[in-house]
């Protein structure tokens, strides 16, 4: 399975896109395959990504392995913070 992360490239809030360049940073630097979706760019992608994650008022960034939801930002840096990444990302 590939990692996705649903993020925006529109947004007016600079908190939201250093979260989704810390997610992407970690990715790259840990060599973890990837792939993004841009939800500014298609309103069927943002209510997939809210169904899939079960909330339909959940914001980017979002994670899934596959279609199995993984977690928002705030789950992303507690795992790496408890250094249980691989869990998080059910790798």
């Amino acid at each position: 399975m590939t990692i996705i992360l649903y993020y925006t490239s529109v947004s007016s809030s600079s908190e939201m896109r250093k979260k989704q360049q810390r997610i992407m940073d970690y990715l790259d630097s840990k060599k973890i395959p990837y792939t993004t979706v841009d939800i500014s760019q298609s309103v069927e992608d943002k209510e997939e990504m809210r169904k899939k994650a079960g909330n339909p008022t959940a914001l980017p960034p979002q994670l899934f392995n596959g279609d199995t939801y993984c977690g928002d930002f705030e789950m992303f840096e507690n795992a790496v913070e408890l250094e249980t990444e691989e869990t998080f990302f059910k790798l």
